[in-house]
């Protein structure tokens, strides 16, 4: 009996219809948007980073796609949850234990504080959070405070910013890539935010 190969891109159509029905509507931050710009970002610092196995790159899309996927059933913890309903679904299209456990561990990777153990999980951990060292900071980053406002019931923009810069002041980028690319913009971020916070 041949041993039928993944299907991929029937596990990506899968799981993006599903973000597209069942995540909270009111995940400002956490929405499919969010995801789609982690595998745009993901891609990118793959290119930059030369991965040379497609099948590890593939891994790499279904592990960025399914990262947040736990968003649908929990808020805290959603990374378990994730990596629960990978297991879950992705032997339906063919994956085999061994790749569902790659998938997991870049999971894992984006859970906070950062601990990547691989190549591929650096790649998914900057990724995840690229828009530190992007342009678009600011517009993202708001998109966090609306949400903490909806989850946590936090309203306090300088207590936000106080905040924002103990996280980026710890946050490091693994990747050369990010390093490279991100790191730069997001020290200017960092110093912009901390002069707020001081004028107040």
């Amino acid at each position: 009996m041949v041993e039928q190969a993944p299907d991929y891109f029937a596990a990506e159509n899968f799981i993006v219809e599903k973000l597209e029905r069942e995540l909270p509507k009111d995940l400002t931050y956490h929405g499919l948007h969010h995801t789609l710009s982690v595998l745009n970002a993901a891609m990118q610092i793959a290119e930059g980073e030369k991965i040379p196995d497609e099948g590890d790159l593939k891994l790499l899309c279904i592990a960025v796609l399914f990262h947040d996927a736990g968003f649908i059933h929990v808020y805290h913890g959603h990374e378990d949850k994730s990596c629960e309903m990978a297991s879950e679904f992705l032997p339906r299209f063919n994956f085999k234990q061994e790749q569902i456990e790659k998938v997991c561990g870049m999971i894992e990777a984006t859970k906070l504080p950062q601990r990547p153990t691989n190549h591929l999980e650096c790649i998914i951990a900057d990724a995840d959070l690229d828009h530190l060292g992007r342009e678009d900071f600011y517009s993202v980053s708001k998109t966090l405070f609306e949400e903490w406002k909806t989850y946590f019931n936090f309203n306090d923009e300088k207590e936000w910013n106080r905040a924002q810069v103990k996280f980026l002041s710890e946050h490091h980028y693994f990747t050369q890539y990010s390093i490279k690319f991100r790191e730069p913009e997001k020290q200017k971020r960092l110093t912009e935010i901390r002069k707020l916070v001081n004028e107040r």
